[in-house]
């Protein structure tokens, strides 16, 4: 038996500039990032990269203005985990859509007990959002037309039935088909 031949070929996704979506609505990005050469602004919420943030030290630490940290893939929170408590916003990439190992940082940010900002960049799809929600995810980088299409329509999917809780505040137990029975 031979290989199948696709019938046409697979299509790209398109790429869209950056749209900023939290709280089911698109909003301005109102943070710097800063490549790991440029100075230092006294005033203004930055994004920095792990790797300066730890170089630069007390430069950083210093700040009154608002600081995040923009974390490599599979970031082990654990060395770090005292420091959390001295930024705001913690950016999590996603280079693939079938990479999911910024899920289990920002879950481990959340159990740490970081209250800030969690945002997800790089390579998200629409019906990824409400799992990246319940993993602690409250800001969202999106640059797939498609999910930027969907979501100005308000078209987000949801998630009807869950067996164990999230990181959202708004968790509801899951009921048994059987009468009144709730399992938590």
């Amino acid at each position: 038996m031979s290989e199948p031949i696709a019938l046409l070929a697979p299509l790209k996704p398109v790429a869209a500039e950056p749209k900023l979506w939290r709280n089911d609505r698109f909003i301005q990005d109102g943070w710097q990032k800063l490549d790991d050469n440029e100075p230092i602004p006294a005033a203004g919420p930055i994004i920095l990269s792990l790797k300066r943030w730890l170089r630069d030290g007390n430069d950083v630490h210093e700040r009154t203005a608002p600081t995040g940290l923009a974390m490599p893939v599979a970031t082990d929170l654990a060395p770090i985990q005292h420091a959390l408590s001295l930024v705001q916003l913690i950016s999590l990439p996603f280079p693939r859509f079938s990479d999911g190992r910024s899920y289990s940082t920002a879950r481990q940010a959340w159990d740490a007990g970081f209250s800030g900002e969690i945002r997800a960049t790089g390579d998200i799809l629409l019906d990824q959002l409400p799992l990246m929600l319940r993993a602690g995810f409250d800001t969202f980088e999106i640059t797939d037309a498609a999910t930027i299409h969907a979501l100005e329509k308000r078209q987000l999917p949801s998630i009807g039935l869950v067996y164990q809780c999230g990181c959202e505040p708004s968790f509801q137990e899951w009921r048994s088909r059987r009468a009144n029975e709730v399992v938590s």
